[in-house]
């Protein structure tokens, strides 16, 4: 792969150095930003920065999107890097994308994606698990779109007791049945229930996630109860954030699970009709 550079009368950097007087050294930290975009995907780019004949710069990602075309003149681009560039972007410090959500840090230009890839302030996904919902932001636009749009039950108060009733859950399979979302101590946490094959087993899960980042999540516990018949099993752990994908806290089997024989079990009845009842509460740890 060719590493060499064009001479800067071909580089994107002579522009911004002849409209300050030639002096490359004067540009200013908004004028190298504009450059540093990519002209495809809008987003900074990183090493390799690969540019055509012409100077025209492309990021790595599209370079092989756009079939190694340029998208400015349409010449070849060809595996040229933009070794100007990518030494311009060295001296660069920048503020996080999530400035206007509230993140306030400055960052040398090369460790600012890596920041922006778990930055607090980032946005959250929607937690609702019945749809692939891509809308995202913060928590208090999340709860108003859970209620507005997903109609998700909201209830306030630290403990709950529902009951889940199917009338043949044999006909139930891989289905995300309820959510509901808690109001308590200030914060909101996402009770999930749901049917599924734990490798050949039908299982019923129930689980606890917290609205909110993994460090604020640790400062509270919660325990889950079901039970008939004169037995009782219970659950204890701790809510896991929202940052966590719902099938990746499915798939880690971090919550209450049943299988199914013992759910119809506790049902009751002649055991053909699910009336499960979990009970269960939410504290915060000292």
């Amino acid at each position: 792969m060719a590493t060499s550079s064009p001479d800067l009368r071909s580089s994107p950097l002579r522009k911004a150095a002849t409209g300050l007087g030639g002096n490359l050294g004067a540009a200013s930290t908004n004028d190298v930003h504009e450059l540093l975009e990519c002209p495809v995907c809008i987003n900074l780019m990183y090493p390799p920065i690969y540019q055509c004949p012409n100077g025209h710069t492309v990021c790595s990602i599209c370079k092989a999107r756009v079939h190694n075309c340029c998208p400015t003149c349409r010449d070849e681009l060809g595996n040229i890097r933009c070794l100007a560039l990518e030494k311009v972007a060295e001296s660069l410090e920048l503020p996080c994308r999530y400035q206007i959500l509230g993140c306030h840090d400055i960052f040398p230009y090369y460790s600012k994606l890596k920041h922006e890839k778990n930055c607090r302030y980032r946005p959250y996904n929607c937690p609702y698990a019945g749809t692939d919902c891509s809308v995202t932001g913060d928590i208090p636009f999340l709860v108003m779109h859970l209620k507005n749009d997903h109609k998700v039950d909201m209830h306030d108060g630290c403990t709950f007791n529902h009951r889940y009733v199917k009338s043949n859950p044999h006909e139930v399979e891989n289905a995300t049945w309820m959510l509901t979302v808690f109001n308590c101590f200030g914060r909101q946490f996402c009770l999930h229930f749901e049917a599924f094959h734990l490798g050949m087993a039908p299982v019923y899960m129930a689980f606890l996630r917290f609205m909110g980042d993994e460090d604020d999540a640790r400062q509270f516990s919660y325990s889950l109860e079901v039970g008939g018949n004169g037995r009782k099993f219970i659950w204890q752990g701790v809510p896991r954030s929202i940052r966590d994908s719902h099938r990746k806290v499915r798939d880690s089997q971090d919550g209450l699970i049943i299988q199914r024989k013992l759910a119809l079990f506790f049902s009751g009845g002649d055991r053909q009709e699910l009336k499960l009842k979990v009970a269960g509460r939410i504290w915060k740890e000292q």
